[in-house]
């Protein structure tokens, strides 16, 4: 149970019950990712205009954006996360369970173009050492082919996912539903 008061399905009301009927639309269930957010609707409405953005990603696609969160959450130790990316992964990507474990050990196994790889890695190091990311990185990517606007992006990803891990540790979200 999270350290905070969160909200069902039937005790949603105003604004938090307009938001749970979306979630239902779409995913056919109130998971537990949103009930953590269910005390402020607001931050809520703003978690899944994050994720509705990156939904329809242009440039970064769905299989590089959940290896970059399941790296972050690998990092955090944020079981829910972990399990959760790694399930669309598996289900929506076509990756093996395996697949996900090597590129956990080996960032350079992920199951992504070289390019996209690429970004994975300053993604993944901008959060664990930003100092350490200089202008030959993003030139390095920029020659890949990619624009500054999918870097920013990228890393912005990453940031966000960082945050919520923290969030999620602190609360102690539970793992299933």
């Amino acid at each position: 149970m999270p350290l905070i008061k969160t909200y069902e399905l039937e005790e949603a009301t105003g604004e938090l019950a307009k938001l749970y009927e979306i979630i239902l639309s779409m995913r056919g269930s109130i998971g537990n990712n949103a009930k953590l957010f269910s005390v402020s609707p607001e931050l809520l409405r703003q978690q899944m205009e994050f994720i509705k953005y990156y939904m329809s990603h242009s440039t970064l696609s769905m299989p590089l954006l959940a290896a970059i969160r399941v790296l972050v959450s690998s990092g955090e130790d944020c079981e829910f996360c972990v399990d959760f990316n790694t399930a669309m992964l598996i289900n929506m990507a076509g990756w093996t369970y395996e697949q996900v474990q090597e590129m956990r050990q080996d960032i350079d196994k992920a199951n992504l173009s070289e390019r996209e790889i690429a970004m994975l890695k300053i993604a993944i190091k901008a959060i664990r050492n930003p100092h350490a990311v200089n202008a030959d990185d993003l030139d390095a990517l920029r020659e890949m082919q990619w624009e500054d606007k999918d870097i920013l992006d990228a890393v912005n990803h990453a940031t966000r996912m960082l945050a919520t891990d923290i969030i999620f540790n602190t609360f102690k979200i539970e793992k299933y539903v």
